[in-house]
């Protein structure tokens, strides 16, 4: 750009001026402009970026990053009661001591020859999760739960060769974005309503929109209200009959309590993994799908599938299934693109499934759905609000209704943020029918004594005015 400055920023890659110019002519070209020609002119910036001066010391760049950093507030630090995809979970130590190794965290897409052992780990990961699940097969990690969706009704669309999916009105908004923008274009997306009372699948809505289009039915369980959802075999029943699917998006947090979605007709079973043992970081962690072994649905994965089999040497060795499937044996005439993968959340949740075992997870379970319960009879004391919102029993998250406080849910979130705790999440944009609702979530992270904390805030603050 003709007359902007140069400036050198230390910590921008080839920033420096001279080594910009000594690039441009190793290509033959005269400026940055000439690799930008393909961009339409009127979408240029046509002026230098608004950045502040550079910091030209690793000191000066501490001093300015700090205060803003320090503005966060984490998990770790307040009371938190926020869940809606992301969770506060215990991750034991052993999970951080293993993943954090060396073997594992800078093993980025090598091969068994020259890195051993990740397959195996890989292999074990799988066979835990498809224990967890009561499938035959599981995948190795996707980016998220959200993408294991979309995959999840792709593959739906490829076994059927039918091009419409019904996803469910409760569904998580965020998801839902996801799966809209990653399915084929040629797929239409229908809405299933979800019944104002209960909070689950409304069957009646299912019926009349199923068809000889749809390829699947999409549900979460539990749904994003944390309401779990019992009407399962009816649900799979009807989508049977009318030659569709049914995917199911589970919390594999809530399998040492509840079915797996294989036992009440879920044909592929999807979900996200970062419950098992993922820091909550800055989003989610990677997303699982599962099914039962049928040839069918198995060659429609694009995901890397480990298994073990015989050497020529007597020896077993661990390796891909059908390599063919992927985009990396078949680059131009893929089914779906696989390139990098969170496949380092595999290693974490595989420790984690490992060190809790069968009755490990069965006690979080009950110990998750102990707090939710007696968190819902407690906030239910406070006049004004209502735990009873949706009549479906939940698992650790549930609608608090707080339309008859008087007070929005970002005046009360913000009331509580100021006494070290995080409200629910504000379901008023999302769900507007449900008017001022929020999402409260309770994990094993949290204590009798931390509900009663909580209950004693909102009771004080919706007794006076705002401060």
């Amino acid at each position: 750009m003709p007359g902007k400055r140069k400036i050198t920023y230390p910590y921008i890659p080839n920033s420096a001026p001279r080594i910009q110019e000594s690039m441009l002519r190793e290509i033959g070209a005269e400026s940055v402009d000439d690799l930008l020609k393909d961009i339409p002119d009127d979408l240029r910036l046509k002026e230098p970026l608004n950045l502040p001066e550079p910091c030209l010391s690793e000191a000066e760049l501490r001093r300015h990053m700090e205060p803003i950093l320090n503005k966060n507030i984490s998990a770790a630090e307040a009371l938190c009661f926020l869940g809606a995809g992301c969770y506060h979970h215990q991750v034991p130590a052993v999970v951080d001591e293993i993943v954090s190794s060396s073997e594992f965290l800078t093993a980025y897409a090598g091969e068994p020859y020259e890195d051993h052992g990740r397959f195996q780990a890989l292999f074990e990961y799988q066979s835990l999760m498809a224990e967890l699940l009561d499938v035959e097969v599981c995948n190795v990690p996707t980016y998220d739960g959200a993408q294991a969706a979309g995959t999840a009704l792709s593959m739906a669309t490829r076994i059927t060769k039918r091009n419409a999916v019904l996803l469910a009105g409760s569904i998580n908004p965020d998801r839902r974005a996801v799966i809209e923008t990653y399915l084929d274009p040629g797929v239409s997306i229908e809405s299933v309503r979800y019944d104002p009372l209960s909070g689950l699948l409304d069957l009646d809505d299912l019926s009349a929109k199923l068809s000889d289009r749809i390829a699947a039915v999409y549900l979460e369980n539990p749904t994003y209200f944390g309401s779990i959802e019992t009407q399962g075999e009816a649900v799979a029943d009807r989508a049977h009959r009318a030659g569709a699917l049914l995917v199911v998006s589970t919390d594999p947090s809530s399998l040492g309590v509840l079915t797996p979605p294989s036992r009440y007709g879920a044909d592929i079973s999807c979900g996200e993994i970062q419950s098992l043992g993922i820091h909550m970081h800055f989003g989610t962690g990677g997303g699982f799908i599962a099914t039962a072994d049928h040839p069918e649905i198995v060659e429609e994965y694009p995901s890397r599938l480990f298994s073990l089999a015989p050497t020529s040497h007597g020896e077993w060795g661990f390796g891909d299934v059908l390599w063919e499937r992927t985009s990396f044996a078949n680059r131009d005439r893929a089914k779906e693109f696989v390139g990098t993968h969170a496949a380092l959340w595999g290693i974490a949740a595989a420790v984690y499934l490992a060190a809790m075992g069968p009755q490990g997870m069965i006690d979080l379970g009950r110990a998750i759905m102990q707090r939710s319960l007696y968190a819902r009879k407690r906030l239910a004391e406070i006049p004004g609000v209502r735990t009873d919102r949706f009549s479906a029993v939940s698992f650790k998250e549930f609608v608090v209704d707080l339309n008859e406080t008087g007070k929005t849910v970002g005046e009360i979130n913000r009331f509580l943020l100021k006494r070290g705790i995080f409200g629910g999440k504000d379901l008023s944009a999302e769900f507007p029918e449900l008017g001022q609702c929020a999402l409260y979530c309770f994990t094993e992270m949290v204590s009798g004594r931390d509900i009663d904390t909580l209950v004693d805030a909102l009771r004080g603050f919706l007794g006076r005015e705002w401060e």
